[in-house]
């Protein structure tokens, strides 16, 4: 089997009701433009999600399908979905519904624009955020505390539609809630990346996993140790001798 040229990767926990309008969208935008998979990986659910994907595999060639035996969250997901992937560039979705899968092609386009052959990560930016007040109060006040310790130039971490290289992913150091602060790791690693305005919708079904408190506790523990990582990286140009 050829290889495809992009791989979606979806972390999913407990979202049975959003699984199968979400694939559905995925193949709609990307069918007949580009060859790719879609990589689900289920995060242990404890509602049908899990069988909900199954049904769909008989149905979606594309899809394929991982399940942790435990849950170990979502950084994990994303990072054993990428391992598993099979395309040379990943693409990644919240398993919500809240991003646009339509926004993917956006994000090829901006990926094959002249000058941009050497960004390794486009990250999309929701300009206009459809959460509540106080998340999106919550979000712009984290932002702000990030972008001035990490100085990573981008205005929106937390989103969960990006498109990377994955073997450049794949140097990556990983930790858990790593997936919130790659562009920083991949500017520490000597990669440019890049911010892309896309689609944010409200959430039409289940419940988010995260809330202001422990969003914020985990993150002034995350910073520290990722500003850390910036302070003692290196970056060397090599050659070999003819």
């Amino acid at each position: 089997m050829a290889k495809p040229a992009l791989s979606v990767v979806v972390p999913v926990y407990n979202e049975e009701d959003n699984v199968a309008p979400l694939v559905a969208e995925i193949v709609a935008a990307l069918r007949g433009r580009i060859e790719f998979e879609i990589v689900y990986v289920d995060d242990d659910s404890k509602d049908g999600t899990l069988a909900r994907l199954r049904a769909l595999k008989a149905e979606v060639p594309e899809l394929r399908v991982i399940h942790h035996a435990s849950q170990s969250g979502q950084s994990t997901a994303i990072r054993n979905g990428v391992k598993a992937a099979r395309g040379e560039w990943i693409a990644t979705l919240d398993g919500d519904g809240q991003n646009d899968p339509a926004d993917i092609p956006k994000l090829l386009a901006e990926r094959d624009q002249p000058g941009n052959g050497g960004i390794k990560l486009f990250a999309g930016w929701r300009v206009q955020r459809m959460d509540s007040g106080s998340k999106r109060w919550a979000s712009k006040a984290a932002n702000a505390i990030r972008s001035r310790m990490l100085r990573d130039a981008t205005p929106d971490t937390g989103c969960g539609i990006k498109l990377f290289e994955r073997e450049a992913f794949l140097e990556l150091p990983h930790f858990n809630h790593m997936h919130r602060y790659l562009p920083a790791l991949m500017q520490r690693a000597g990669y440019r990346t890049l911010s892309v305005p896309v689609g944010h919708r409200h959430r039409s079904t289940g419940v988010s996993k995260y809330n202001n408190l422990n969003r914020a506790l985990v993150g002034i523990s995350d910073l520290r140790g990722v500003a850390w990582l910036i302070r003692r990286g290196k970056v060397t140009a090599v050659e070999e001798l003819p």
